[in-house]
């Protein structure tokens, strides 16, 4: 059974972080081209029937929360930048968040605190995983 079987139709589009130069990129997207990029990936997605989420861009957040529905992130807790998704919760938009590194006991009381789903993850993103709710 497809998503849409289970009424999750979520669209995800990578890479959205143009504006910080992906990796071995010299050149980088102005950050407004890079929100008018975005803006317009979500728009979209919502004309398709979609959700979008946000992944990356995160300096952009503030700009960007009108434009998704919710926010994925990998490894926020690892590099210490979930606080940079707390607009979404405040707005009562979900954040997804893998963390691949960390032990559990060391992310999952700190998301539940920031109202995360968080899940741990082997990097090979097999059907494995713990989460900490």
């Amino acid at each position: 059974m497809g998503r849409r079987g289970f009424g999750i139709t979520p669209s995800v589009p990578r890479p959205v972080r143009a504006v910080e130069g992906a990796q071995g990129q010299t050149e980088t997207l102005p950050a407004a081209d890079q929100l008018r990029y975005d803006a317009w990936l979500a728009d979209q997605a919502h004309r398709r029937g979609l959700s979008a989420a946000l992944k990356n861009d995160l300096d952009q957040i503030h700009r960007l929360l009108p434009y998704f529905d919710f926010a994925l992130d990998e490894e926020c807790f690892q590099y210490h930048e979930c606080w940079k998704l707390k607009p979404f919760v405040t707005a009562g938009k979900a954040v997804f968040d893998v963390e691949y590194s960390l032990s559990t006991s060391k992310f999952c009381p700190k998301a539940k605190a920031l109202n995360f789903n968080s899940l741990k993850k082997h990097l090979a993103l097999g059907p494995w995983r713990v989460a900490c709710r």
